[in-house]
């Protein structure tokens, strides 16, 4: 994602859907989507003191997680 970190920003900010990890109830999936079935998809986990990036890449799916918000 080099060079994209402004698509990774409005992801974040101004996503399309967020999900919450099935797995970690900490960890929210947030979409943007850039086309047709293709999204920018940025992970982010929140602690009591903080909150952080995990990973972001482009996707052609959604992950399973429950739906939190939708656009």
């Amino acid at each position: 994602m080099t060079g994209r970190e402004d698509d990774v920003k409005r992801a974040l900010e101004q996503p399309d859907e967020i999900r919450q990890s099935k797995s970690d109830e900490w960890v929210y999936l947030f979409y943007k989507a850039e086309r047709e079935k293709r999204w920018i998809y940025a992970v982010s986990k929140q602690t009591a003191e903080e909150g952080f990036l995990i990973t972001t890449y482009p996707t052609d799916a959604i992950k399973e997680g429950v739906q939190i918000w939708h656009k």
